[in-house]
């Protein structure tokens, strides 16, 4: 007992003298100064005393501490590294001698020079005391104008009211992908159009948009997880401006991925799906009408076996629709679809702009129905 109590008085001087021994804590932050290092000492020797024999215990757990509150207080301090975009990293050191669990809210903000993010998923990091730890954030960015690359951050009070809902929804949902929550985010602070967060080129005569957004840029099945989470938030379809572009529709009902959210976002059931695409074909968009043959080839194969070779080799048919039929049949994953390929290329000329289409989809769902068979027979194996 003697041995243990000679220890408690003797530890603050020997955790002092260790901090001038080891300098610095890691992650660069500063170290304590002495007196926050006899704090800590002191709050070992305390536990040891508690400890001894006869001495009643209490357990404790870690005062909880947001982020902002231990920064103005002083209780914590932190360095912020992120890209501007879905990663976000903290390296807080807890300058006190309680032990703290840190908390950071979705909503929270930080910004540079340059670039704003917003935490769009909670955190929490539980820090010994005089400890220097790491936590990692999903945060999104604030504007598309966000310079995209490692960078540090401060951190800053400023509140983003109109992403409440969304945010909300992101806690609820834990399949909401980074793409579809950068996207929505993006909707919502900037009201993009989709001709700047699209991948797909745009069909028609759309501007572009003033800044380069090439950095988020999302899937087609992110845009319209985005548009379903807005519409579930209480936001207007009307006024979403990426979602008024007819194109999205049905580039959202060809891409596979896209089709189950496009077809809960447009009301478009199992039933009116066939309805739908002979409409779009009949009397759809000039600018978008021939992608319903692609539509047609991938979900509904026999009926475009039997109809895209009759639109391919009537001459009095547009040659757009003419092209985007020969090239639709390699969509159907048919192997019918190669023979009938070979002998357009061969109807057609090989030498004609038609022709060569012919060949060259031949030659993709050639390689494309070998690569298929390939799988096939390693997983038999």
């Amino acid at each position: 007992m003697k041995t243990k109590t000679l220890y408690a008085i003797l530890l603050p001087a020997v955790a002092v003298g260790g901090f001038y021994l080891h300098g610095q804590p890691r992650l660069s932050l500063p170290s304590p100064s002495l007196k926050e290092a006899a704090l800590v000492a002191l709050a070992v020797a305390a536990s040891v005393a508690a400890h001894e024999p006869g001495t009643a215990t209490v357990a404790v757990g870690p005062a909880d501490l947001p982020l902002g509150d231990g920064l103005r207080q002083g209780a914590l301090q932190a360095e912020f590294q992120g890209n501007g975009r879905e990663t976000f990293r903290a390296r807080v050191f807890n300058r006190t001698a309680t032990a703290r669990t840190l908390r950071v809210p979705a909503g929270q903000i930080f910004e540079n020079d340059r670039s704003a993010v917003i935490v769009v998923r909670p955190g929490a990091l539980t820090l010994a005391p005089g400890q220097t730890a790491e936590m990692a954030l999903q945060t999104a960015a604030l504007r598309s104008t966000n310079k995209v690359g490692e960078a540090p951050y401060r951190f800053t009070a400023s509140p983003a009211p109109l992403l409440a809902p969304l945010l909300g929804y992101i806690q609820d949902h834990a399949d909401f992908t980074p793409g579809a929550i950068q996207t929505a985010v993006l909707a919502t602070a900037e009201n993009l159009p989709l001709s700047a967060v699209a991948k797909f080129s745009s069909a028609g005569s759309q501007l572009r948009s003033r800044f380069d957004t090439t950095a988020f840029r999302a899937g087609t099945a992110d845009i319209v997880a985005a548009l379903l989470a807005l519409r579930e938030t209480g936001r207007q379809d009307d006024t979403v401006a990426m979602g008024i572009d007819p194109q999205l529709k049905i580039e959202a009902m060809i891409d596979p991925a896209a089709r189950p959210a496009a077809r809960r976002y447009y009301g478009i059931t199992p039933e009116t799906e066939w309805t739908y695409w002979k409409n779009e074909l009949a009397t759809g968009d000039p600018a978008t009408r021939h992608f319903a043959l692609y539509g047609i080839a991938r979900f509904y194969p026999d009926v475009a076996l039997d109809m895209l070779p009759k639109w391919a080799r009537e001459a009095r048919t547009s040659a757009v629709f003419r092209l985007s039929a020969i090239q639709a049949l390699a969509d159907t994953d048919r192997a019918e679809a190669l023979t009938i390929l070979r002998q357009l290329a061969d109807e057609l000329g090989r030498y004609t702009e038609l022709g060569r289409a012919a060949a060259s989809a031949a030659q993709y769902l050639d390689a494309h129905l070998a690569k298929v068979a390939g799988r096939q027979t390693a997983a038999a194996f």
